[in-house]
């Protein structure tokens, strides 16, 4: 699964060196933040939507958008996916409630 990820931000990397008629991804760069954003959050009502449809192809398809969004925001922040996967590995096994706390004392 992390070989999918990490290739998919090698592909969101060379995106930025194309103009924005040549890629999606290019274009959405191009747009800057605020609108990578605003597809996050569009994607985010599409997949919640599905889960209330009880549609489970939707839900994959609307989630897989919905990362894929994430990713590019990643990448426009210099960010990667290894970073999300190290901190969701850094939780593991802590209880919720524990991380909430800890959350709340550091930010």
């Amino acid at each position: 699964m992390n070989d999918v990820l990490q290739q998919l931000a090698d592909v969101l990397e060379q995106r930025k060196q194309q103009t924005a008629d040549q890629s999606y991804v290019a274009s959405l760069y191009a747009k800057g933040l605020d609108h990578i954003l605003k597809k996050i959050g569009e994607e985010a009502t599409e997949t919640v939507l599905a889960a209330k449809d009880g549609d489970k192809d939707k839900i994959i398809y609307e989630t897989a958008d919905l990362w894929f969004h994430c990713m590019v925001m990643l990448a426009d922040q210099g960010l990667g996916p290894q970073q999300v996967i190290s901190e969701l590995q850094r939780r593991f096994g802590l209880s919720g409630l524990e991380e909430k706390a800890r959350r709340g004392s550091s930010h």
